[in-house]
Order: structure tokens, then C-alpha cells, then sequence
């Protein structure tokens, strides 16, 4: 018989974050996650144009991809009394995209889909295997997020003329303003196993700071003390960023390396920071008219922190 005490659990990087933030209290998990998808989601679901999607590819960077369609094109399919619950993408990666090889085959997923008009969204995470018409997800995670930051905006439905793609290792100029300038952008992580996790972030134009061709930082406002994102990235630095055109449809995707910064000193000097996030670039697609939607003039949510000039 073994003398040896037993090894104590590894905290996760969500707990190692959570309690790093002051949100350690006992029995607190945050919200809770499911395998199943309730009525109001599943019709939550249907009433949608567009689902994010994130994944690594095959060399291991993490993506985040837009897939849009007719509202219809996202479906909830229940599960098995013992299994899980899955959702159907009518809808593939296009060829140009970085992850259309990885979603061409099984792969975790990380997924979220945004109604920017009502200020809701709802996060899916699970297994994806590739369909006749997109993608079946087997899910692992269910689960809905406060309306916080999400810009109110409504959209229109064109003919789809996608542009050009173009790749490079560093924004350009043009990129760099364009991401200066954003009010919302996705992010892929993913823990240690490889689970993936897709998430939004939004605030008033300039909130996302860009230093250099390879380099930007952006603010970790105060949520809902879930802590998946930076749970993520204290076990695994790879992330994916989207940031999406929503005059033109273009998409910039960014794939790279996060850093949580914990200093004070440094969030201090933005205004509505917890904490700051430092990322390096080491990839960007740039695709032209990618998307077939159009989207409205943005109504700021009124939970973006505003510095005392009013800006």
C-alpha cells in the first residue's frame, strides 16, 4: 500500500485566473455550462445569420472564422437521453480561409453566435465533423453570456461577391487603422487538451490599441467573472482574432500569441480595465467581401467604459 499522499488536483487555468481575480469564493464555478440546448436557444439559434467559429489548424495556430448563411442555417439537433445535444451549420469555410482544411474533417470547435439588434449571444463549444452542406457539432458546452459590450446593429442579407484574400505575417498600415478603430472582435483560445472556446469583446472605437505591425493590446473589462478566455491563455498562449468589416464584409483574421498583463499600474491607464491583454501577431488573412451580410450603424452599448472627456 502506497505511503505517498495523493497529488493534489491541477487548478485549471480558469480557477488559477478566477482566484488571481478576487472571484475564488467557495462553491463558485461561474456560470453553468451544459450539453443541451433549451427551446428559447435553439430558436435563438435559428433566428441567426452568422456563427463564429474557432479552431487550430494543422500546425497548431488558432483561427476564429465567420460562417454566415440564411437565418435557418444554424440548427439544434437533440441528443440522445445519455449524449449530447449537436447544432448543424448549413454553411462551409471558403477555400481561401485558414481553416477550411481543419473543418474538412473532425475537430474541436469553439463557437459563438451574436444577435447584435437584441444585445444576446450564446456560446457553443464540441466536436465538429463535416457534413454534405457545412458541419455537425456534437456539443460539449452550452452556455449564454451577458449583453455586456455587444454594439446594437441590424443587418441585411446581399448577394455573395467575395474579393480577394491576402496573407501576411504582420498588419498592414490599412489593417492597422482598421483595427484601431473596431468596436468588436472575436477571439479564439484553447486549454491545455485542446478544447477550444470562442468568445466576443467589444467597446467604443480605439479600445483595441495597436502598437506596430505585430503588436496590439486590448483591455479585459469587467463580465461575468467566467474567465474563459484568460482561463485559456494561462494554460495555452495561442489565440485567434476576427475582426469583421461591417460596411463591407470584409474579414481580417489574426492568428498569434496572448499575454494576460496583471499590473495595476497598467490597466490603470485605461479607463474600465481589469486587466490588460498583450498580443503578438504572427499571421493575418485579409479577405475581401468575404461575408454576404451588411450591417447597420452601430448603437453603443451603454456598458462600454467611457474616459472622463466623453470618449
Amino acid at each position: 500500500m502506497s505511503t505517498h499522499p495523493p497529488l493534489a488536483p491541477v487548478e485549471s487555468g480558469e480557477q488559477l485566473v478566477r482566484r488571481r481575480a478576487g472571484f475564488d469564493r467557495p462553491g463558485y464555478s461561474g456560470p453553468t455550462k451544459h450539453r443541451r440546448v433549451p427551446a428559447v436557444a435553439a430558436e435563438f439559434l435559428t433566428a441567426q445569420p452568422m456563427v463564429l467559429v474557432g479552431a487550430a489548424d494543422s500546425d497548431g495556430r488558432i483561427w476564429a472564422s465567420a460562417l454566415a448563411g440564411r437565418p435557418g442555417f444554424l440548427h439544434a439537433e437533440p441528443g440522445p437521453p445519455d449524449g449530447p445535444d449537436a447544432v448543424t451549420i448549413a454553411a462551409s469555410p471558403a477555400p481561401h480561409d485558414p481553416l477550411a482544411a481543419a473543418l474538412n474533417g473532425p475537430t474541436q470547435v469553439g463557437m459563438i453566435a451574436v444577435e447584435p439588434a437584441r444585445r444576446r449571444r450564446m456560446r457553443m463549444n464540441g466536436h465538429a465533423t463535416p457534413t454534405g452542406d457545412g458541419l455537425r457539432v456534437a456539443l460539449d458546452q452550452v452556455f449564454s453570456n451577458c449583453p455586456k459590450y455587444i454594439q446594437a446593429r441590424g443587418f441585411d442579407l446581399v448577394a455573395q461577391q467575395s474579393g480577394p484574400t491576402r496573407h501576411t505575417t504582420q498588419l498592414t498600415l490599412a489593417q492597422q487603422i482598421f483595427v484601431n478603430t473596431a468596436d468588436t472582435f472575436f477571439i479564439a483560445t484553447a486549454d491545455r487538451a485542446g478544447d477550444l472556446d470562442t468568445s466576443h469583446r467589444g467597446g467604443l472605437p480605439g479600445f483595441v490599441e495597436v502598437s506596430g505591425p505585430g503588436r496590439l493590446r486590448f483591455p479585459d473589462y469587467s463580465g461575468n467573472a467566467m474567465f474563459a478566455t484568460l482561463g485559456n491563455l494561462a494554460e495555452n498562449p495561442n489565440a485567434g482574432l476576427l475582426f469583421i468589416d461591417w460596411d463591407t464584409g470584409t474579414t481580417l483574421q489574426l492568428t498569434g500569441a496572448a499575454q494576460t498583463d496583471w499590473n495595476p499600474s497598467h490597466a490603470a491607464q485605461v479607463t474600465g480595465a481589469q486587466r490588460l491583454v498583450d498580443f503578438t501577431v504572427t499571421g493575418v488573412v485579409e479577405s475581401v467581401t468575404a461575408l454576404p451580410l451588411r450591417w447597420s450603424e452601430p448603437s453603443y452599448s451603454p456598458f462600454n467604459p467611457r474616459s472622463d472627456n466623453g470618449n
